[in-house]
């Protein structure tokens, strides 16, 4: 383990200067203005390889007022902060730290629960809940998606109004399925990197890190939940001093872990 760490600090440091000029590009564009009008397309199939993708929701009246609906990214729609940068990144260490033939320097898909290209693809992120309202059609799929072996990870949300939320729409796609809280037990922190503890430091102020999962009743977990944390800032700053490098290889050391358990169950 004591390797692992030291490849993944490496990486990370290699991050900030192998991967600064792209981000900086992408970050210029952003102030000075441009706007994305359009949600960029997947052009081509990316299943041969593993591929990182992004869920969007459709509606995202709950937070109108709230983001530039202009905008791809930071800002931009809720569903899409920390795009492109994050999953570029996460996806670099994935190819450095183990044999998996993973899609990289590519932005990530972005589908919808009701996308048929989703089902190509084991593992999918979704931030910003407290800004989703799935419809029936959204709902279906998401179901359709785990029931058929899909992998979720959700990031990127506080309070408890934004977790009811989650809940709710879970429980609507997933009757079957119960969310519980995770403990430093369960396989998922140990099946690549040993995690010691759960007890990071708050990215939100006032807000105290939990860790949840949606398991059916034979306890195969299909979703992994980040509750007053977000794993992807780290990754998308990982190139740049705005997160502390110790906090960015444990942000690391969760993605590569939540990929590997996504994998092998």
């Amino acid at each position: 383990m004591n390797r692992k760490k030291i490849i993944i600090s490496i990486i990370a440091l290699s991050l900030l200067c192998s991967l600064a000029l792209a981000q900086g590009r992408f970050r210029k564009r952003h102030v000075e203005g441009r706007r994305i009008s359009e949600i960029p397309k997947t052009d081509q199939d990316l299943s041969g390889r593993f591929t990182f993708v992004r869920i969007r929701y459709a509606d995202t009246s709950m937070c109108n007022g709230y983001f530039d609906p202009t905008v791809v990214g930071d800002g931009g729609f809720p569903w899409s902060h920390d795009y492109p940068a994050a999953g570029r990144h996460l996806m670099k260490i994935m190819a450095e730290l183990s044999k998996i033939d993973a899609t990289i320097d590519v932005d990530e898909p972005i589908l919808t629960f009701d996308d048929p290209q989703l089902f190509k693809y084991p593992f999918a992120y979704l931030c910003e809940i407290g800004c989703m309202n799935l419809d029936e059609k959204e709902l279906a799929g998401l179901r359709e998606y785990i029931l058929r072996g899909g992998f979720l990870l959700i990031d990127d949300f506080r309070s408890q109004y934004q977790f009811y939320n989650l809940q709710r729409q879970l429980k609507q796609a997933l009757p079957e399925y119960e969310m519980k809280k995770l403990d430093i037990s369960h396989p998922i922190f140990n099946c690549f990197f040993s995690i010691k503890t759960l007890d990071v430091n708050p990215v939100y102020r006032g807000e105290t890190p939990e860790f949840w999962g949606l398991e059916d009743k034979d306890g195969r977990m299909a979703t992994i939940i980040n509750y007053n944390y977000d794993v992807s800032d780290y990754w998308q700053f990982s190139d740049n001093p705005f997160r502390p490098i110790e906090e960015t290889n444990d942000a690391y050391k969760f993605g590569v872990n939540y990929i590997m358990y996504a994998l092998t169950h």
